[in-house]
């Protein structure tokens, strides 16, 4: 499996584009399936204009899961160069991805990403976390909220969930599956998830094989320590 690089100079306010090959498999005894996408980074000194760890990690998950995506409603939350949200599309879900409102050049990698793999019925829809937006509160129902390294700055911790618990609040039987990356032993979001009525479940990247330093072709997951939970509402709670 080859990472591909390719420059893109054909946008004179985002002149250096690099488009990078992921190319997930499955090799078992009964098949041999693969799927390949391009993602678009930019050169900017905007960190979600990059293909960090996390979203290969997560987006191997949601290879793992690709039967149970199909026809699912799925939302990725600061989506920046969306690679979990192309490779949830490309495996069947009906797929909208989100970024800062304040960011149109995020929204507008969003988009470059789409239709870089013939996406062309996917939603970009600029959602700031912490804030009840129009744009939040007219979102179709939801099966499953993806978030890739959401959880980096601590500042930002209480508004992302303010976000996930309004939308599991709207949408009872919906999950957060989000990834992050181990960068501090004082980093915990469980205060917070008690305070929004929110448990979660640690998913093992064995489970999925993604514990490799290598995956999708691509050397970034490396030795970092990344994590994956589940985040839900708490039992007690589905009922709202």
């Amino acid at each position: 499996m080859i990472l591909a690089l390719m420059m893109d100079h054909s946008e004179a306010e985002t002149p250096n584009i690099a488009y990078k090959k992921f190319t997930f498999e499955d090799n078992n005894e009964n098949t041999q399936e693969s799927l390949s996408v391009s993602i678009p980074e930019v050169l900017d000194p905007h960190y979600g204009m990059y293909v960090w760890p996390c979203a290969v990690v997560l987006a191997q998950y949601l290879w793992s899961q690709r039967q149970e995506l199909r026809d699912k409603t799925v939302l990725e939350l600061g989506a920046g160069v969306s690679l979990p949200g192309v490779v949830a599309a490309r495996c069947g879900a009906k797929v909208i991805l989100s970024d800062n409102a304040e960011k149109p050049l995020c929204l507008e990698n969003c988009r470059r990403s789409c239709a870089a793999n013939g996406l062309h019925d996917i939603s970009v829809l600029p959602l700031t976390w912490g804030e009840v937006s129009p744009e939040l509160t007219q979102l179709p129902q939801l099966d499953i909220i993806l978030g890739s390294d959401v959880f980096y700055e601590p500042r930002d911790f209480e508004d992302i969930l303010l976000t996930i618990a309004y939308l599991l609040r709207k949408n009872p039987r919906a999950q957060f599956w989000t990834t992050y990356q181990e960068r501090s032993a004082d980093w915990s979001i469980e205060v917070l998830l008690n305070r929004w009525k929110m448990s979660c479940v640690d998913v093992d990247l064995e489970t999925f094989d993604a514990d490799k330093s290598e995956l999708a072709g691509s050397s970034l997951p490396g030795n970092h320590s990344i994590d994956m939970i589940i985040i839900t509402l708490e039992t007690g709670d589905l009922g709202l």
